[in-house]
C-alpha cells in the first residue's frame, strides 16, 4: 500500500486568523498536511508565527517577505496557498498564486469590491485552478439543521427571511479598533462580517441575490457619536495612554496584557506603523455600525437584514416564512476580541434553539446536533473538509470562488446603495452563475 504525500501549503498573512489553519495542519492533520513557507509584510509578526509553529511540533520553514511572494512559491512549491491577509490585497495574492500553478484556500470576504473579484473570475478562468473561501458557518450543526429542514419542505416554498446578527460590545467594538475601520482595506462590515451571512442565505434558499436596497448609519461608535453623549475625554490608542484617558474607558484593549496581541502587533508596530489598540470612540473610522438591508432573491423570497455593532450579547435570530410554515432560530454565542485569548473558544455557543411551527399543528422544538468548538462548531468540521481525508459531503458546503463572489456581492451592492439611495441590482455590479 503506497503512503500520499502531504499536501504542501504556503500561508500568506500571519495575523490573528492564520494560527487557525496552521495551528489544524501543525497538530490534527500533520499526517495528511504541512506547512512549506509564511509569508508577510513584517517580519516580527513572520518570526513569531514561525516561533508559535514550531512549538506545536512542526519543523521549521522559510519565511518571506511580501516582495519575495513569487520566490516563496517557485522555492517552496506550495500544492495550495492560503490567505489570510488584510481584506482588500486578497486578490493580489490569489491572483498570483493561481498564475504560479497554485490553487488557493481564501479567508473570508474573497475580495472587497467588484473589480477586483471579476479579476479572481478571471484569473480562475484562464488557469483553470480552485479557490475555496472558507466559510465555517455553512459547517456549525445548527445552520446545517436549518438545510436539512429548508430542503425537506418543512416550511414548502420560503417566502421571506428576516435576519438579525449583533454583535456585542467586546467583539462587535473590535472591528472599530482595527483595519477594518477604514473601509478602503474591508468593505466595511457589510462585506467582510455580513460575507457570513450572506452566504448562509444563499447556501440555505440555494439561489443568489437580485437586488438590494440598504440604509447604514455610524450610530455608536466615532468622536462625534462619544461627544455627542458627553465624552469629554479622549485618546488615540491605549498604549501611552494606560494611566490617562483610556484607564476607564471600558473599551480599551491594552494589548500589552495578552501575550499573542503583544507579540503579533505591538511588537511588530514598528516596522509597518499598524496599531491594533486604536479608541473605537477616536477619528478615521469610515465603516457603519448600524445596517439594515431589504434584499429580493432571483427565487422570489424576501429578505429583511440587520446588523448592529454595539448589542449588549452576541448571536443571531433568523426567521423563515414559507408556505407551509415558520422556522425560528436563536443563537447566542460567547463573548470574545480576536486573538486576545482562547482561540480554540472564539464564537462558541452559549445556546442554540430551532422552533418548527407548521401551519395548523403544533410547534416544536427540533434537536440540534451537538456542536464542539469555535464559531458555533464549524472550525473543527471546516478544517476536517479542508485538511482531512476526503470523504462526500450530502450537503455540499465547500465554498467555490462563485460562492465567495455572491455572498460579497450582496454586500457590494448594500455599499452602493447605501451611497445613493436606490435599489441596486446585483447583475449590474457583477453577474455570478446560478446555482
Amino acid at each position: 500500500m503506497t503512503t500520499q504525500p502531504k499536501k504542501r501549503y504556503a500561508l500568506v498573512g500571519t495575523g490573528g486568523r492564520s494560527y487557525f489553519f496552521y495551528s489544524a495542519i501543525a497538530t490534527t492533520y500533520s499526517s495528511t498536511s504541512c506547512i512549506v513557507g509564511f509569508c508577510d509584510t513584517n517580519q516580527t509578526r513572520l518570526n513569531y508565527a514561525l516561533s508559535r509553529l514550531t512549538s506545536l511540533g512542526h519543523p521549521p520553514v522559510p519565511l518571506y517577505l511580501a516582495s519575495d511572494y513569487d520566490r516563496l512559491i517557485s522555492e517552496t512549491k506550495p500544492d495550495e496557498v492560503i490567505v489570510t491577509t488584510v481584506d482588500r490585497t486578497h486578490h493580489i495574492y490569489i491572483i498570483r498564486a493561481l498564475q504560479l500553478g497554485c490553487n488557493v484556500v481564501s479567508e473570508k470576504p474573497m475580495t472587497i469590491d467588484a473589480p477586483r473579484c471579476q479579476a479572481i473570475f478571471d484569473a480562475v478562468n484562464e488557469t483553470k485552478r480552485n479557490v475555496r473561501v472558507t466559510f465555517n458557518y455553512r459547517y456549525a450543526p445548527h445552520n446545517t439543521k436549518i438545510y436539512e429542514l429548508l430542503h425537506s419542505g418543512a416550511i414548502g416554498e420560503v417566502t421571506s427571511v428576516h435576519f438579525e446578527w449583533l454583535l456585542n460590545t467586546s467583539h462587535g467594538a473590535d472591528y472599530f479598533r482595527r483595519w477594518h475601520r477604514d473601509k478602503r482595506n474591508s468593505g466595511g462590515l457589510l462585506v467582510h462580517k455580513s460575507t457570513h451571512h450572506f452566504d448562509l442565505v444563499n447556501f440555505w434558499l440555494k439561489t443568489r441575490p437580485l437586488s438590494v436596497y440598504a440604509q447604514a448609519d455610524l450610530k455608536f461608535y466615532g468622536k462625534e457619536n462619544a461627544e455627542l453623549r458627553g465624552v469629554t475625554k479622549f485618546y488615540d490608542r491605549v498604549r501611552g495612554n494606560e494611566e490617562g484617558n483610556a484607564k476607564d474607558d471600558p473599551f480599551a484593549l491594552d494589548c500589552s496584557k495578552v501575550e499573542t496581541l503583544k507579540s503579533l502587533y505591538l511588537d511588530a508596530e514598528h516596522e509597518d506603523g499598524y496599531f491594533r489598540d486604536q479608541s473605537v470612540f477616536g477619528d478615521g473610522i469610515s465603516i457603519e455600525d448600524t445596517m439594515n438591508l431589504l434584499v429580493r432573491y432571483k427565487n422570489g423570497a424576501v429578505m429583511t437584514y440587520s446588523l448592529t455593532a454595539y448589542a449588549p450579547w452576541e448571536g443571531l435570530r433568523v426567521n423563515f416564512n414559507g408556505t407551509k410554515g415558520r422556522i425560528e432560530m436563536e443563537v447566542v454565542e460567547n463573548s470574545y476580541v480576536n486573538s486576545g485569548g482562547d482561540q480554540s473558544l472564539e464564537g462558541c455557543l452559549e445556546r442554540s434553539t430551532i422552533l418548527l411551527r407548521p401551519l395548523f399543528e403544533p410547534p416544536g422544538e427540533v434537536e440540534i446536533g451537538e456542536a464542539k468548538g469555535a464559531h458555533g462548531g464549524g472550525d473543527d468540521v471546516l478544517l476536517q473538509d479542508l485538511f482531512g481525508e476526503p470523504v462526500s459531503d450530502e450537503y455540499m458546503r465547500a465554498a467555490s470562488h462563485v460562492d465567495g463572489a455572491a455572498s460579497i456581492l450582496t454586500g457590494i451592492a448594500a455599499n452602493r446603495s447605501i451611497a445613493t439611495g436606490q435599489v441596486v441590482f446585483v447583475d449590474d455590479i457583477l453577474k455570478v452563475p446560478d446555482n
